[in-house]
């Protein structure tokens, strides 16, 4: 009976231990998956930490670390960027000067020499210009005048021009020395015309205008036309040797040179003027207008 019993408690104690193994492995094999997951989590978890703290610190490094030093380094490099760019573009200071001489000859075999000097100095937004005629007529004293005009580029091809123009007559008997203001525009017209006007305001209420204006026309890379018109209005005059309101002179010509090279080029030159007459004052007489042909040859310098 004992022996019976002593059994029965042995195999009802080895059921228990079975089961509460069972139950044990059943516990760890659930366990095991969670803890793998929970790892792995908090793995991916740590990494993506990582990765947003790496991102926030390089992205903090390169908004900190470039921010004076790349402002003052862009700077110097945006200034020499565009001192080269000025310096390709016109923005270099540059010299040109042109040296004409013309004999011309009117229907009544009168002649005059003609001279002209301009040089310009600067940059394509800025320049001087320098400006000289002489007219030496048969029988005669010289005439001349000179211009000294600061010249602003304010649009594609064209220019304001503002300065100070002196004049002198050694025919006259007073007033032979005037000096003008002057204002006006330097450009190129439609169609490629090269034109100046002059606005001239001047003692004794002188107040006139000039315009020139010219186009190359090539016939070959060395033989060129060039039509050209010169007008002269006067607007007021009550000088002592005033001339007549209106149109004071015109020009209409068409000069043919030849470039030996770009500094030597001869011409010959043919114009039809005109010349208003002169007012009655107690230093001249009055004079009515004149018209005439002119013919000319003459050489042109540039260097």
């Amino acid at each position: 009976m004992r022996i019976i019993n002593f059994f029965a408690m042995s195999t009802l104690s080895a059921s228990l231990l079975l089961l509460s193994g069972q139950s044990f492995a059943q516990d760890q094999h659930h366990a095991m998956p969670m803890s793998q997951q929970s790892g792995q989590s908090t793995e991916v978890h740590d990494d993506h930490l990582q990765h947003q703290t790496e991102s926030a610190v390089a992205t903090t490094a390169v908004k900190e670390k470039p921010m004076q030093p790349l402002q003052q380094g862009q700077s110097s490099s945006d200034d020499a960027d565009h001192a080269a760019h000025i310096k390709e573009h016109g923005g270099q200071i540059y010299q040109q000067s042109t040296v004409e001489s013309e004999w011309l000859r009117n229907d009544d075999g009168e002649g005059v020499l003609k001279s002209k000097l301009e040089t310009r100095i600067g940059t394509d937004e800025n320049k001087i210009f320098i400006k000289v005629r002489v007219d030496d007529a048969e029988s005669e004293q010289a005439e001349y005048d000179a211009k000294v005009l600061y010249s602003r580029n304010v649009a594609d091809f064209w220019d304001v021009q503002a300065g100070l123009r002196y004049r002198n007559d050694q025919n006259r008997e007073v007033d032979q020395d005037q000096v003008d203001t002057v204002i006006g525009v330097h450009g190129l017209a439609p169609y490629f015309f090269e034109t100046n006007t002059y606005l001239y305001v001047g003692q004794d209420n002188q107040t006139s205008l000039s315009l020139e204006t010219e186009r190359d026309v090539l016939l070959t890379q060395k033989l060129i036309v060039k039509p050209y018109l010169d007008l002269n209005v006067v607007l007021s005059d009550d000088s002592s040797y005033a001339q007549k309101t209106g149109l004071s002179t015109a020009q209409l010509g068409l000069e043919t040179r030849y470039e030996i090279n770009k500094k030597v080029m001869p011409f010959i030159d043919v114009a039809y003027g005109y010349k208003q007459g002169r007012e009655q004052t107690a230093w001249q007489a009055e004079s009515a207008s004149d018209q005439e042909w002119l013919y000319g040859a003459g050489i042109r310098f540039k260097f």
